[in-house]
Formats: structure tokens, sequence, C-alpha cells
């Protein structure tokens, strides 16, 4: 039998990020719980910043009935001279029955104990009130509190529960808190509980009070009050994803407001004024012709007609904001871009100080200079560039706001006439800051940004402070990852093996192959791809992280052909032939040694190939398999084993010299199709 089942758990206000994190795991808990007990079937969880529900619209009022088997041990061991032994009591005992009552059964090639039972169904009503403890205690919100009698605790006090199967009320208990049927409203609409009959006037009396329940009608809400303020005041409102979210966990029945703030103001940075905002106050950003203007959206909760108080509210809470950050402004571009006190600033035990750290950026920023010899800029620059990027920690903004570090920095050194490349760098050090973050603009940019990433990693690995698992306290995989990016859209050569290895002799000595091993695991990871074609290239021994995403391009091309399967299987032969045979040394091909004609044939347009320049690895990769042909001829009309000791080794010498070409750009043998 199906009935509808309401479950709700009335808490004090959730913050709203705790929840946002935990709330992709929610919905699986609770599947998993009813999973075990074997009560699963479809539900939708709701949830506003006073409850979480959720709603079956038909749930089981029992389990299905079922047949349980035991499976003991063997006859010849279970019965000793047709006496029971341990191992047949135990069995009985175990399936809670007389051993008279134990039969057997074949199972493979023995007989063994065997016992047979009807499990009937328990009732849902027992059953729920463990199930919804256990989902409850198992959500992870990070901190949480204990509060009045209760020695457990949960993120926030459990103020109301409310659980109805059909009409009925589940009689239950979670931290002290009896289930009732009741519920609470919206604060405005109604401050004491309200009686509810059941699961339709649940919903009903919710509506009436103010609250609306589904995050996604909530969401629908808000942004068509945007699209009314847009379209009323000739504005574009930035609709930040994350903020968004996070109104919509904060609030029960949201309304838009426009608000506005002093002009003077825009005087400010646009990033502080939009930080200050959302960090802050949680309102949106308004902008005109694409330019930051005085106003500002907040997304109020209040249930009201005349929402005038609401805006003025909010405006006079802003003010003060505001001016703490033209104050912090103001003082920052009097005192000017100075790393004076950096050298009191630790970076991380066993690495000295922030200081420590812009010297050695600097060494790696002068190193890469001499491997790409930019033409656009001066080593002076670089290093100006380098020497200021951290300056901005000093800041009174960026010790306020420190999401604003570079970004302010680049803003005080364009005030003090700093040129406009060490701007652009010391605004672009940290990109790429996310995997769809933008990139440096400008090569003198990259290499910043590239010194900061390698000094971090060479530093954090010799201190051995190396990512295990999920945890990356210092976002070195980030790390990793914009060094990709940007020699990418750089085009900028950086052999893994050779620069660290350059690099690490300004650090303590550490084993360089694990740092290599974390740059190759994040290589497999960044290329959306065939697993196996990275694993080709990189079996190719190439650590160069340019050359590394070119063949990985190529041979994905390759491999996407239809005809890729006869042609792998034609080269796997290759492989499996030259797989015994020292690639490394020079293997020479005597055309004296020929024996038949599909030998000259093959030799001929091997040789051909080799002759040829190509623009890409793809062209060469399509022009070596493109031997197919004259390979398969070859071993239709050749015994590579020839008893000749000579044409053998001649013969293999120039399977071995194709596959190695091969080899150059991934070993063909690796993928998997």
């Amino acid at each position: 039998m199906l009935k509808p089942l309401l479950i709700e758990i009335g808490v004090e206000e959730l913050p709203a990020i705790a929840l946002l994190k935990e709330l992709k795991n929610i919905e699986k808990k609770y599947a998993d719980v009813l999973e075990k007990n074997s009560l699963l079937g479809e539900f939708e969880f709701y949830y506003t910043p006073r409850r979480l529900v959720i709603w079956h619209r038909e749930f089981k009022t029992s389990q299905d009935d079922s047949v349980k088997e035991f499976f003991g041990a063997p006859v010849t061991v279970a019965f000793k001279d047709g006496k029971p032994t341990p191992a047949a009591n135990s069995f009985a005992k175990k399936c809670g029955v007389a051993l008279e009552k134990i039969s057997r059964i074949n199972k493979g090639s023995k007989e063994v104990l065997y016992y047979k039972k009807d499990v009937i169904g328990r009732e849902s009503t027992e059953l729920l009130p463990n199930i919804i403890e256990t989902w409850i205690k198992s959500l992870d919100f990070g901190k949480s509190m204990r509060w009045g009698d209760n020695v457990e605790s949960f993120i926030r006090p459990i103020r109301w529960i409310n659980v109805l199967l059909g009409d009925a009320l589940i009689d239950m208990e979670l931290f002290n808190v009896k289930s009732t049927k009741q519920t609470f409203v919206h604060r405005i609409s109604n401050f004491d509980a309200v009686n509810i009959s059941g699961a339709k006037d649940y919903f009903e009396t919710l509506e009436k009070g103010g609250v609306t329940l589904f995050p996604e009608l909530r969401r629908e809400n808000i942004l068509n009050d945007f699209k009314r303020l847009e379209k009323e005041n000739d504005i574009k409102i930035e609709i930040d994803d994350e903020l968004l979210n996070e109104v919509i966990a904060l609030s029960e029945n949201p309304t838009a407001l426009l608000g506005s703030f002093n002009e003077k103001f825009l005087r400010l940075p646009p990033e502080v004024i939009i930080t200050s905002m959302k960090e802050h106050q949680r309102y949106f950003s308004v902008f005109k012709n694409a330019k930051l203007i005085n106003k500002f959206v907040v997304v109020s909760n209040a249930l009201t007609s005349d929402f005038s108080k609401v805006i003025e509210g909010n405006e006079r809470v802003l003010h003060p904001r505001l001016a703490d950050g033209l104050f912090f402004y103001d003082n920052d571009l009097k005192n000017g871009l100075s790393t004076t006190g950096l050298e009191k600033v630790a970076f991380f035990r066993g690495l000295g100080t922030v200081a420590n750290k812009i010297e050695r950026e600097k060494k790696i920023a002068l190193n890469l200079f001499d491997k790409y010899t930019p033409n656009n800029f001066t080593k002076e620059l670089l290093e100006r560039a380098v020497s200021l990027a951290k300056a901005d920690l000093m800041s009174e903004m960026v010790y306020e706001f420190t999401e604003l570090q570079g970004l302010m920095g680049g803003y005080y050194a364009l005030e003090q006439g700093e040129s406009k490349e060490v701007v652009t760098a010391i605004t672009e050090q940290y990109l790429p800051d996310g995997e769809d973050s933008e990139l440096p603009s400008t090569i003198m940019s990259a290499i910043v940004s590239m010194s900061l990433k390698l000094d971090t990693l060479l530093g954090l690995f010799s201190v051995n402070q190396i990512p295990t698992g999920s945890r990356d306290p210092f976002a070195l995989r980030r790390a990793v990852n914009g060094l990709i990016r940007i020699t990418w859209e750089h085009n900028l050569e950086f052999d893994i093996v050779k620069t660290l290895s350059q690099l690490s002799k300004e650090y303590v000595e550490f084993d360089l192959q694990n740092l290599e091993n974390f740059f190759l695991e994040r290589v497999k990871q960044y290329y959306k791809v065939n697993p196996s074609i990275i694993e080709a290239v990189l079996a190719s021994g190439e650590r160069e992280l340019l050359a590394i995403g070119k063949k990985i391009e190529a041979l994905s091309i390759m491999v996407e052909s239809e005809n890729f399967a006869e042609i792998s299987s034609t080269f796997k032969r290759v492989a499996n032939i030259t797989k015994d045979i020292d690639l490394c040394v020079d293997m020479s091909v005597d055309i004296k040694l020929f024996e038949d004609a599909s030998e000259k044939i093959l030799y001929l347009k091997y040789s051909e190939i080799l002759s040829m320049k190509y623009d890409s690895y793809e062209e060469e990769l399509d022009a070596l398999l493109g031997l197919k042909p004259q390979l398969d001829k070859f071993f239709d009309e050749v015994m590579v084993n020839a008893e000749n000791q000579a044409v053998k080794n001649n013969r293999k010498s120039l399977i071995a010299s194709i596959y190695k070409s091969i080899l150059n750009i991934a070993d063909i043998k690796e993928v998997s199709v």
C-alpha cells in the first residue's frame, strides 16, 4: 500500500554557505538510508533557512515480504558419525531454529546445510523514526553546536518535527524534540506554531503564511524581480550565481529591491565596491552602459506592502562599509606600494618570509626570461613587477579584503606611475585562479604568474607539503593546471624535468621525481580525452608541457577516425616485434640485405616520410600511420625471423626504426579503443 509522506525538520536559521556545501549530499544520504531499509522510492527535497523537507507523493506503508536463505557448512563437516558437530549447532543458532528444522542442499559439488525462512516486511511507521534520525545525523555541515540538555550536536537547534504518513502523525523524538502536527510560517505572518491536518493542508498553510518552500520557485521569483527592476530603471544587474544561491538559501519570501549609495564612493575601484556589497551585505551590483553605478539590489525576506523602510535601512547600513573602503583606499594611495614589513610576514615554516619568496620568484622570473627571450619588455621591468607584486599585502584594503590582493596592487601601481606592463603583471599575477578563470594577457604577466606558481610548488614540495587525497590546502593542483594553461595560451615550451631540475637548486634538496609525478598526474586529469591517449603520449617519454598537449591533440584526432582500430592492430604488431630491441641505439638498415620487393617498398616510403617537414604532430603522425598498407604487405610476404641472422636483424631494424619514429609522438600500443 502507498501513502504520501511528509517529513519536516524545523530549525533555527541555517547558515547558507554551510547548507549549500552539503546540499549535493543531502538527497543521496537520505536515499542510502531508505535503500538500507528496503523502502527506496521517489522523493523530493526542499529547504528554506528554517526547515529541511522531504516529500514522497507515494511511500510504502511497509517493506515488501521477502525470503531469506542461509547456507552453512558442508554436511561432512557438520556431522561426524551421524552426530552434529559445533558447526551444525552454531548454524542452527544463527538461523534461530532447532537443528531439526535445518535441511540440506547441493551447492556446487558439495552438500551443505540450508535454511530458508519467509521474512514479513516491517511497517514503515516502525522504521521511519530511525530512518529520519540516521539521515539527519549523517548530514555534515561543518561546525555544529549543542543546545539545552542535548549531548549530541547539529548545525543549528532543532525546534519542531512534523512527520505525516498520509494524514497520521508518526510519533518520534529527535534531539529531545517530539513530533507534532504543527509547522511554522513566516515570522512576520505568525510567530506561533500553526496546526495542520495533513500534507495538503501543510503546503497551503506555508503558502498562505508567506513561505515559498520550493527553492527553484524562489530563484524564479528573484530573477523575475531582477528583470522588472532592469526594465523600469534602464539598468543591468550583475547576477553572481554564488550570491544568488546564497540569498535563495537565506530567504523564505524573497523580494528584490533597488537601493542607492552616495556617488562619491564611485571613486573607489569597482571591485572594492562590488566585493564590499557582496561579502558584507549580500547585495548585487548594478551597471548602466557597462559601467558600475551608485545603485545596488538587495533581496529582502520581509512581508510587507511598503518596502521603503527596508530600502532605507539597507542604504544606511551600506554607507559606513563604503566609507571604510574609501578611507583604506586613500590611506593606501598616500603610503604608496612598499614591501617594507614583508620581511616580518611568514610565508611557510622552512620557507622563510614573503620577502624571501619574492627573491626566489625573481630568480625564477629571470630564468624564464632567459629561456623565452621576449623582446617586448626588459629584465628591469620584469624585476620591478616581481618586486612590487606582493606589496599590496601590506595595504589596509587587502587586509580587509584578502581576495583583492594583486588587483589592488595593480591599481596602486597605476596611481604611482608604474609602467603599463608592470601594472598588468601585478594585477594578473594570480591568474588563472580557477578552472574557467581568465589567463595572463601578456608574456610578462605570464612569466610573473608562472614564477609565483613554480616557487610555491618547489617550496612546498621541498618541505614535504605534498597534497594527499582530496587535501590540497595550498591549491598546488590548481597551480599546475595554471602552468599548463599558460604555456598553451602563450605557446611557451616548458620541459618539466629540465626546468624543475634547474630551478630546484634554490631549495632544500628533495625528491624531484615526486614533483614530476605530480605534474604528470595533473596532465592526466586536465585533458578530457580517452585516458589511454594521454598514457600513450607520456609513455613516449615526452615531458615538455606544450608538446604533450599538441601530441595529445594530434593522437586524439587519429583515434577518432573510423579506421583507427585497423591501423592500431598493425602498429601494435610492430610494437610487439620491437619490444626486445633497444630503441636508444642507432638502427641502420642495409638495403643490400633486402630479399623481397615489399622490404624495399616499405623502406623507400618510410625514407620519403622522414625526409619531409611537417607543420604539426597531426600531419607527421598521419604520414607515419599511413605506412599501414606497406607494413601489411611486408608482414604478408616476409618472414621477419629469417634463418639468415643478418637479414633477420636488418628487417627488425627497419621495423624498429618505424616504431621509434612513431614513439617520438606516442606509444601506439598503449591506446585502447
